[in-house]
């Protein structure tokens, strides 16, 4: 079984900075793409950033130039830096790990429970 934990969320004004952590816990082959995807309140989940196990990273227009996604490490650990916040990136950060089973070599979707970011203005 595949953990997924996220951490690091918080009440910010806006200006400031915040790192959220996610860490891949249990089980598998390999990990293939981590990414952190959002959901603001009555809109759909979208996607912020992703790292490949290749660490090639994409980030969603939004937030070019203001959030940081690591590679993934040793430990399974990527780190999202945000910076110059703002109120729209007030949301509930979901870490999520494209991971292939050891068992069956299948690739599966793994989602953490989500942190909370909000952004005063």
């Amino acid at each position: 079984q595949v953990q997924v934990v996220e951490s690091g969320g918080g009440l910010v004004q806006a200006g400031g900075s915040l790192r959220l952590s996610c860490v891949a816990s249990g089980t598998f082959f390999s990990i293939n793409v981590m990414a952190w995807y959002r959901q603001a309140p009555g809109k759909q989940r979208e996607l912020v950033a992703s790292v490949t196990s290749a660490d090639s990273t994409n980030y969603v227009g939004a937030v070019k130039g203001r959030f940081t996604f690591s590679t993934i490490n040793t430990k399974n650990t990527v780190y999202l830096q945000m910076n110059g916040l703002k109120p729209e990136d007030t949301a509930v950060y979901y870490c999520n790990a494209m991971v292939r089973s050891t068992a069956t070599r299948t690739v599966y979707s793994y989602w953490g429970q989500g942190t909370q970011v909000t952004v005063s203005s």
